[in-house]
């Protein structure tokens, strides 16, 4: 069978109707004895003589296309659906209820790939969603991924609106910029390039698709605060954007360092240099290194040093504690990642460290905990303060607004005990 030989052919349609069809296929809707779509495809094909089926209840519509099919010759029922009917389209809804032999399908021009060549971007790396009676949690973990070009379907829930909001509240690793592409192929077609902050404030048509392209847009250095810098105003590893010392956490961890301007500081496990920025700009005559066992983190504190004119922070490449060893003693050393040796680095931060020196620690698993529990063991000469740190953001849903936390961690401070004899009284 030629697939023109099929009863039932599935056409794709645009906003700009029956015009936008080739010649050979709106003569193949014209022959069509039933015709099966919305009102408003309906609507594209006035003058067509055939039975009209709207969509309605899909259960009363498979039984009708069923009984149908067992006398329908070739063509005789045509469906109609927007842009690629396979993509998040009436498409898939057929292929479950129907064989796929009694189907073709002629797709037009999606809606997404109208809307990717009216921003100009190519999309051949993006990741395609549908928020159309979907929740937007898959969305929320695309985003929280990093996904570099998203393209979104909406619904009247799930608007452009209510996308920007769940941007702003998820308080991103990534800055993403913003487009609303909408009633495309129309003649009231329009494209809109807007700040996540300005698009919750806009009312957009029904029919829309959300470009979403992630950014790494430099720093507003004049405007940033002393300290407590947002994530996504640092540049983060492609496949792993939440890999950060979150700014929370960060800024509990930068009042336990009791910092003071000419220290040497250590960042073991730097990540993306979050810590040792913050350091480096509240400190500007300290001397921050920041360790990362990685060469991709090393260059991402070397290009984020530079975003965020900090020369002070030097980036090392190595794995501690023997990249430590050629390093000026500390005053201050923070632990962020230890790679599985955090008892070696201890005991090595705990022989260089200088007088009245401090170390703090942000642990995320229990093994950690567990060994720096065992460490401090026998060490009497060491004084530990621990803190629990849960925190808990507001994250969208749709209208309205639910709880979603962080993973918790653990943050200690390390200070030597004074074991010196009390003075005797009469002294």
């Amino acid at each position: 069978m030629k697939p023109s030989d099929t009863p039932i052919l599935v056409v794709g349609i645009g906003l700009d109707g029956a015009q936008g069809l080739a010649p050979d296929l709106r003569s193949r809707v014209a022959q069509a004895k039933v015709l099966v779509g919305s009102d408003r495809h309906l609507s594209y094909f006035p003058d067509v003589v055939a039975e009209r089926w709207p969509l309605g209840d899909f259960d009363t519509l498979a039984a009708q296309l069923r009984r149908r099919l067992t006398t329908a010759r070739a063509g005789e029922i045509v469906v109609l659906a927007s842009g690629d009917p396979l993509f998040f389209g009436l498409g898939r809804w057929l292929l479950q209820h129907l064989p796929a032999e009694v189907l073709t399908f002629h797709p037009h021009l999606s809606a997404v790939q109208l809307a990717f060549s009216r921003v100009k971007l190519p999309w051949q790396t993006a990741k395609l969603m549908s928020a159309h009676g979907r929740s937007l949690d898959a969305l929320t973990q695309a985003l929280q991924q990093g996904h570099e070009i998203l393209a979104v379907l909406t619904d009247p829930t799930h608007t452009p609106a209510a996308i920007a909001r769940l941007i702003e509240e998820l308080a991103l690793p990534s800055q993403y910029r913003l487009w609303v592409c909408e009633n495309l192929g129309a003649t009231d077609e329009r494209v809109r390039s807007l700040s996540v902050h300005a698009a919750q404030r806009e009312t957009f048509a029904p029919l829309n698709v959300v470009i979403l392209h992630r950014q790494d847009t430099p720093p507003p250095l004049p405007a940033l605060p002393h300290f407590g810098l947002a994530d996504d105003l640092f540049l983060s590893f492609r496949d792993r954007p939440g890999l950060i010392t979150k700014r929370p956490v960060r800024v509990l961890a930068l009042a336990e360092l009791a910092l003071q301007d000419g220290q040497v500081v250590w960042d073991i496990g730097a990540g993306t240099g979050s810590v040792s920025i913050e350091i480096a700009r509240l400190c500007p005559r300290s001397t921050v290194y920041a360790l990362e066992k990685t060469a991709i983190g090393a260059d991402l504190i070397r290009q984020n040093a530079a975003r965020f004119a900090t020369p002070h922070v030097h980036a090392i490449h190595g794995q501690a504690p023997a990249a430590l060893a050629e390093l000026p003693p500390p005053n201050r050393v923070f632990i962020g990642g230890s790679g599985g040796n955090l008892s070696a680095i201890l005991d090595h931060c705990a022989q260089a460290l200088q007088p009245d020196g401090r170390l703090v620690l942000a642990l995320a698993t229990l093994e950690t905990v567990a060994d720096l529990t065992q460490w401090l063991s026998p060490r009497a000469d060491w004084r530990s303060q621990w803190q629990q740190v849960q925190i808990t953001r507001s994250v969208p849903v749709g209208s309205l607004t639910r709880w979603q936390p962080l993973n918790p961690v653990t943050l200690v401070t390390l200070t030597r005990a004074d074991l010196s004899p009390a003075p005797k009284a009469d002294e």
